[in-house]
Parts: structure tokens; sequence; C-alpha cells
């Protein structure tokens, strides 16, 4: 898949938050605004090197500059975003290294998961579920309720195997990976090939077919990361080795 240029939003936090909701009384408004955070920058709303204000941060959020301040902190710590002296506060750039290696732990627990839902009296209901969920977001072209069908599936198949927490350390190392999977800004064609993917990986758990889902996952791990190069080649300024 030659990938398209992105359609990613200007740099500018207060046209992409969203203000926070304070529902959860006993969380901490500084989570809320980190959660917020990670999120923009983990889907691109805010853009690698992106510069960050937390006035405008807090005035987009509704809160004040205290919670934004200790959530940029641990966004520093870690290392999504960095303080550059006279400069600011900017979102990190896209680690290769890190795309790759969370390609490789997200790789290596799937196939696991896989070997071991396969081992159970697996029910694939809810996965066919979720690949219809798949099928009306491509024809709708709405990419975002796709990718959230997609993580759907994906944590689906780890909860089958019995181990749920296993897919909450894949997202804990991936954020790198989604944002290379944002770039790419699928089209039609590539997210049905995804979803012809899926249902492949779908039908070899039912059938319980070892071998098969897991060369199966092994390259539809890969396929984000394969397109690194050419990413990198189209937006030279969003990456750092």
């Amino acid at each position: 898949m030659t990938p398209r240029p992105a359609t990613v939003r200007a740099p500018d936090p207060t046209g992409v938050l969203s203000p926070i909701s304070r529902s959860r009384a006993r969380t901490r408004t500084s989570d809320l605004v980190y959660g917020e955070l990670v999120s923009a920058i983990r889907d691109l709303r805010l853009a690698p090197g992106a510069s960050l204000s937390e006035t405008e941060i807090a005035e987009r959020l509704q809160v004040s500059r205290t919670p934004v301040r200790e959530a940029i902190a641990r966004l520093v710590d870690a290392g999504l975003v960095h303080v550059v002296p006279q400069v600011g506060t900017r979102v990190g750039l896209i680690r290769l290294r890190e795309v790759e290696e969370a390609r490789f732990v997200r790789e290596s627990l799937e196939t696991s998961a896989f070997e071991a839902a396969c081992g159970t009296a697996v029910d694939v209901a809810g996965l066919r579920e979720l690949l219809a969920v798949q099928e009306r977001s491509c024809r709708a072209e709405d990419y975002d309720a796709f990718f959230e069908a997609d993580e759907a599936l994906h944590s689906e198949i780890f909860a089958l195997s019995g181990y749920p927490g296993a897919w909450q350390a894949v997202q804990r190392m991936k954020l790198q990976l989604d944002r290379l999977r944002r770039l790419a800004q699928p089209d039609a064609a590539s997210i049905r090939a995804l979803i012809d993917e899926h249902k492949l990986i779908v039908d070899a758990l039912e059938a319980r077919d070892v071998a098969g889902g897991r060369g199966l996952i092994s390259r539809h791990a890969r396929r984000a990361h394969d397109l690194a190069p050419a990413l990198q080649a189209q937006y030279p300024d969003y990456f750092v080795e």
C-alpha cells in the first residue's frame, strides 16, 4: 500500500482537544488531562513536533494550569513530550526504534495469545460481531470507528486466551506504532485488506488452526511497520531513529 498524504490537523492544541469531564469524581484532574493528551498524541490530533502551551491547553480543556503542568511533566517522563530550551514544549517525534520494539512485542504476545485461545472452548461470536462493525465502518469510510473496532478485535483475542492483561501490556508499548498507523491514513482499499485478514484470523481461531493463525497474525502485525520507510521519506520532520 502506498501511503497517502496524512490529514494531520494543524498542531494547535486549542483546536484538537476536548473539555475534560469531571464525572468520575475519584479521578484526579491531572490524570484526565494526561489521558486526553496521550490520546491526542496517539491519534495525531497533536502532530509530532507540535508546540504545546500550558495556557492554551488549560483553556481548551477548561481546567486550571496546575493539572496541565502535572500532566505535561508525566508526558516528559514518558518520553512523549520534550522541553527544548529557548524553544518550548513540543510533542516528541515518532521513534522508529520503539516502533520496531512495539511490533516485536505485539507479534510475540499476540501469536502466543492466539495459540492459547485455540486450546480453549473458544466462541468467536463476539469476534464476528466486531467484523460486522468493521464492515460498516469501511462502507461509511469512518476510519476512527474502524480503528476502534480493530483494537477491540485484537483485545478480544487476548481475552479469549485467558490473558487479557497481556493486551494492556501491548497497549502501553505501542503508542509509537499507533502513530505510524494513523499517519498512513488508510483508504477504503487498505481497510478492506485489513478486514479480510481479520476474517482469516477469526476463521483460523474457530478452526483451531494454530500454525495458520500464527502466520496470519505475524504478517498482520508487520503491515504498518513495513510502511515506515515510505512514511519517513514523505514526512521526515515527524521521525527520529
